[in-house]
């Protein structure tokens, strides 16, 4: 799968491409990250890749020049989506990473800066995404966010595929608590129940201890987990 980041701050994943799962990722070529600059598509001398706003405001704007160039020079995969971060659009989530992790071969990310982009700029993108309801001072945070969420999922990036099934907001709950050893630590001691090599109780209490942590800490979660369950159980009728 390839990613191409349309981004000011290269740098910036230097280090994270390197680190971790999503290193190895790239190292076993699962995926290819290619990094693309702006600035490097600008014709004046000054390589100016902002501007002020028209009709006033505070800040600058992204000039659409540059990246319609900087996107426009990349490679057209058949199955491609263009994303561009920023708060204003649709939250990023797990079902999303499904879904660009199995329905895409491409993905290219934008990142703005400033105070946005240039509203034309929006031509170019299929889709707006968002970290979250807050404000960052670069797009490169949520783009590498959405790199390591997708490209985890890819096959052969987790040893172990089937605890990809297991994760939080997999099954749209959230994760069951766990435990290694010792047994018990400073008086916390391990569930009775995960000792007893009971798999099939052990199973039944993990799936409500999901269901009690999504109920209590993500409302939200709960009822839309609860909806799916009881569209579930009219379609089994």
């Amino acid at each position: 799968m390839r990613f191409d980041i349309v981004t000011l701050f290269p740098d910036f994943f230097a280090s994270p491409l390197q680190s971790g799962l999503l290193g190895k990722a790239l190292a076993k070529q699962i995926a290819t990250v290619s990094l693309v600059n702006p600035r490097d598509f600008t014709t004046d001398k000054h390589h100016k890749v902002d501007d002020e706003p028209y009709g006033g405001g505070v800040g600058m704007l992204l000039k659409p020049e540059p990246i319609f160039a900087a996107v426009e020079s990349l490679p057209v995969l058949p199955r491609r989506d263009v994303l561009f971060m920023t708060p204003q659009g649709q939250p990023m989530n797990q079902p999303l990473f499904q879904e660009l992790s199995s329905g895409f071969d491409q993905v290219v990310i934008i990142c703005g800066h400033y105070e946005g982009v240039d509203e034309r700029v929006l031509n170019l993108v299929t889709r707006e995404v968002s970290l979250g309801d807050f404000v960052l001072t670069c797009g490169e945070i949520p783009a590498l966010a959405l790199l390591n969420g997708v490209i985890r999922l890819l096959p052969g990036t987790v040893g172990k595929e089937e605890s990809l099934k297991l994760e939080s907001f997999e099954a749209g709950l959230l994760d069951y608590p766990q435990y290694t050893r010792p047994a018990e630590f400073r008086g916390w001691k391990v569930p009775d129940v995960l000792l007893s090599g009971n798999h099939r109780v052990i199973a039944q209490w993990r799936k409500q201890q999901q269901i009690e942590r999504t109920r209590e800490r993500r409302p939200d979660l709960w009822q839309a987990w609860l909806a799916d369950q009881a569209q579930q159980n009219q379609g089994d009728e």
